[in-house]
């Protein structure tokens, strides 16, 4: 089941120099990581003091090699995808695929932050729209003392 807008990606080659537009912005960096199989760095940014809304996240190549090379290169930074938290990946992708869109992911990856795990799927027309599928792991979303 989809849940809801997790977070909104901007592509950049240069996150640093964004930062203090995003802090201009009202927003505050919560959390960074490496997706190491996209070799993509990722910097999540949230609304100052609005816990639980979507974040931004900005990602930029985390090396050579980075899946945002051909992207930069193509259309330059900007925005880059939409990424919906999903309860259970698997038959959402499934579900995706049948409803049209193409699997850019041939199974889910680690994503950048703790017990996250993602899959991209693309859907061409009439969008255009490259979407993010985000599963985190049960404990991410415990009260803090829960078992």
């Amino acid at each position: 089941m989809l849940l809801g807008i997790d977070h909104i990606g901007l592509v950049t080659g240069e996150p640093s120099a964004l930062g203090p537009a995003m802090t201009t912005l009202g927003m505050s960096k919560l959390d960074s990581g490496i997706a190491a199989g996209y070799r993509v760095a990722c910097e999540f940014w949230q609304p100052a003091g609005r816990e639980g809304q979507p974040l931004i996240e900005l990602v930029s190549p985390a090396g050579p090699g980075s899946a945002l090379d051909g992207h930069l290169t193509r259309f330059g930074p900007g925005l880059h995808h939409i990424a919906i938290e999903v309860d259970d990946l698997e038959p959402e992708l499934i579900r995706l695929r049948e409803a049209g869109f193409t699997m850019v992911d041939r199974e889910p990856c680690a994503g950048a932050r703790p017990g996250m795990l993602v899959a991209f799927t693309y859907l061409a027309r009439p969008a255009g729209l490259l979407l993010e599928l985000v599963q985190y792991s049960r404990a991410r979303h415990l009260p803090a003392g829960s078992p």
